[in-house]
């Protein structure tokens, strides 16, 4: 009898254990060690839940079929699949392939993403764009063992202090970009449709409605906003015809946040200084796109967040999510899926 009664604990054990399926997707996002990280995500559901690691596309098809959260996203044809989904984790900061998906958001389905964590390298990211163009770096490299007279310096290297940076999305990473433009001397106004508190770093905070009124006074406009329906392609001819002549454009969050043919049409007659985008459309970035044809387009391939600090960061909100989610207590990071972000 004592032997059947432990058989029936131990099978109760187990089917509590697996009362939730959690499935990572493909790797461990930049870590080092994917294992390592699956390790650590199975510490934090402890015996709430059961991490599963579906490294190929058969396998995560497979998996999701009973999975009740989702590390790495979902597609909008394995969503009907996944008949037990609760949430999903996001491994970024835009979640525009849910906002411009109304099944989904539409759902019960919980997103978080990865909001505020990757905003100190993409801060970073953001002034190694504008210093190349305001410090003619595009000019001196990659070394072409040629040292240059002063007379053959780049026109029109400038400073920073004293400009006034205009950012576009004052979230994780607008914040950022304002403390970094606040430490060089520079005066900033953000633009957000949330009432953000002001600070010493934004003193002046408007809302998008107002963005062309303060367009004119940025020498220098970063576009750091989500991707929502609303928001695409919120700088275009108009926006750029109201920017300052001479001022520098920097894209670090979506590319379809700008009309590239409408930048293209700014630079080309000299209204804009120059421009540093981590962000295009589409990406990868033909070779042939008319982009690259300007000395003053400054061009990474999308790689701002990537930093160990960031991935560090990451890694932490994912497991403490893990283990939150396993509990059953209140996610962090939640996305508003009434707006998207």
């Amino acid at each position: 009898m004592k032997r059947i009664f432990a058989l029936l604990l131990t099978f109760a054990a187990l089917t509590f254990a697996a009362d939730k399926k959690i499935v990572v997707r493909g790797s461990g996002y930049g870590f080092a060690d994917n294992d390592a990280a699956i390790e650590l995500y199975q510490e934090a559901a402890g015996d709430n839940a059961t991490v599963v690691s579906a490294r190929s596309a058969e396998e995560f098809a497979k998996e999701i079929v009973d999975a009740h959260g989702i590390i790495g996203g979902i597609s909008k044809e394995q969503f009907p699949t996944a008949k037990n989904l609760e949430w999903v984790q996001s491994v970024s900061a835009g979640v525009e392939a849910y906002s411009f998906w109304p099944e989904f958001m539409a759902s019960d389905v919980m997103l978080t993403n990865c909001k505020v964590v990757q905003g100190p390298t993409i801060g970073d990211h953001a002034f190694a764009l504008l210093l190349t163009l305001t410090r003619g770096l595009y000019d001196y490299a990659p070394n072409r063992r040629q040292w240059k007279s002063r007379s053959d310096a780049p026109a029109g290297m400038t400073e920073l202090p004293g400009m006034t940076a205009v950012i576009v999305g004052m979230g994780g990473i607008g914040t950022q970009i304002a403390q970094r433009a606040h430490a060089f001397g520079m005066d900033v106004i953000g633009v957000d449709p949330k009432n953000i508190p002001v600070s010493v770093y934004a003193p002046t905070i408007v809302p998008p409605d107002r963005l062309d009124e303060v367009l004119p006074k940025g020498d220098v406009v970063f576009i750091a906003a989500p991707l929502t329906p609303e928001s695409e392609h919120m700088i275009a001819a108009k926006q750029f015809d109201a920017m300052k002549r001479g001022a520098y454009f920097i894209a670090v969050s979506r590319g379809r946040l700008y009309d590239k043919g409408d930048l293209i049409k700014a630079i080309d007659s000299q209204k804009l200084a120059g421009a540093g985008l981590d962000v295009t459309d589409p990406e990868p970035l033909p070779a042939d796109d008319p982009l690259w044809d300007f000395d003053n387009i400054v061009i990474t391939p999308h790689v701002a967040s990537h930093a160990k600090g960031s991935d560090d960061r990451r890694l932490d909100l994912i497991v403490g999510n893990v283990g939150r989610f396993s509990k059953g207590e209140k996610l962090t990071h939640l996305v508003d899926k009434s707006v998207g972000y």
